[in-house]
């Protein structure tokens, strides 16, 4: 089946599917990264992101309560 045909049968254009088939070459394993199956360096960036968010909402707690705690000593 030609590219072209097989692009019409998709619905998508034709530079598409030549760069789907090119990406799939290049890297069998992470061609078509997702929510399902992202490339490892992704899942890291995914990871380090929670992980801030984590230390950020860590650090609001302990700046609240060293405010309060401050209060009280005065």
């Amino acid at each position: 089946m030609a590219v072209a045909q097989a692009a019409r049968d998709l619905d998508v254009h034709e530079n598409l599917l030549r760069k789907w088939v090119k990406e799939l070459a290049a890297d069998p394993g992470h061609a078509f990264p997702g929510q399902g199956q992202m490339k490892p360096e992704q899942l890291e960036i995914d990871r380090l992101r929670r992980e801030v968010a984590k230390l950020k909402a860590e650090r609001d707690i302990l700046k609240k309560a060293a405010a309060y705690f401050a209060k009280d000593s005065i």
